[in-house]
């Protein structure tokens, strides 16, 4: 996934955070998107940093 850039929705929670969390483990670029829940998205964005 190296030099790859994904977004990836409802990154709050479930499966929305486990998708960013492993492309980012194999070096995608990862953008995040909410709908709700700003602080659960943030914890997302600091995990995968």
């Amino acid at each position: 996934m190296q030099d790859r850039i994904v977004l990836v929705s409802g990154v709050g929670r479930g499966i929305g955070r486990a998708i960013s969390e492993l492309l980012a483990a194999e070096g995608a670029a990862v953008a995040v998107n909410y709908r709700r829940d700003r602080d659960a998205a943030d914890e997302t964005v600091a995990a995968i940093h």
